[in-house]
């Protein structure tokens, strides 16, 4: 039995790609830089701010036009009522029932501390979160296992105790990173790839699936 089960945050609690797509297509229409599909931005998200809007911009991106793609977005982005991004269906319910069954949960993403926090807050207030582990610049982002072992070590459990949920490339690298088991799931933001890398000891399409395999 796992007792303390980790999420990733973007396509695995939250659907938030929609409001990350108009507020990053506003931000490259100002510098008069091509916009992005839906699924073209899909291919690109993962990494930490820098790295997405890297990859965003091709061959285009040299630091200055990072700097200026990512402050503009940021700005955009902060003061923008997000309105698209909710829990996917049945999270809530499963979180409850986990803390009902005395697991601990907790989050590890990419994205900042506060905008989970913010979301966190207005969305699944109930849920006592163990902690939130958002992108630090003062250490590497996922798949760097830093922020995994932090919550293992503030949990107080064995590595088999602990298993990473998420819906990426990403995610099954941070998990084997920290050396714990995984979970993909395919509601989110993930591919074919992903689901069928060998790491995973699951992959789930209903978030009800996943107290069958821990």
């Amino acid at each position: 039995m796992k007792k303390l089960l980790i999420f990733d945050f973007d396509g695995t609690l939250f659907d938030t790609v929609d409001d990350v797509v108009i507020c990053f297509n506003k931000a490259l229409t100002i510098h008069e830089f091509p916009a992005l599909t839906h699924d073209e931005y899909i291919e690109r998200l993962g990494g930490n701010i820098d790295e997405i809007v890297s990859l965003i911009l091709k061959e285009k991106n040299t630091p200055e036009n990072i700097d200026l793609i990512k402050n503009t977005y940021q700005k955009l982005y902060n003061s923008s009522q997000k309105t698209h991004s909710l829990p996917f269906p049945k999270i809530h319910e499963t979180l409850k029932e986990l803390q009902d069954n005395g697991m601990l949960v907790a989050i590890n993403s990419n994205r900042t501390t506060d905008s989970i926090k913010n979301f966190v807050n207005r969305y699944l207030g109930d849920i006592d979160f163990l902690d939130i582990e958002g992108h630090n610049p003062d250490y590497p982002s996922k798949p760097s296992p830093v922020g995994v072992n932090n919550l293992i070590r503030k949990a107080n459990v064995a590595r088999d105790e602990a298993i990473y949920i998420g819906d990426s490339e990403t995610d099954i690298k941070t998990a084997k990173n920290a050396g714990i088991d995984c979970v993909i799931v395919k509601w989110g933001y993930g591919g074919e790839k992903d689901y069928c890398d060998g790491y995973p000891i699951g992959v789930i399409d209903d978030v009800c699936q996943l107290m069958d395999l821990i």
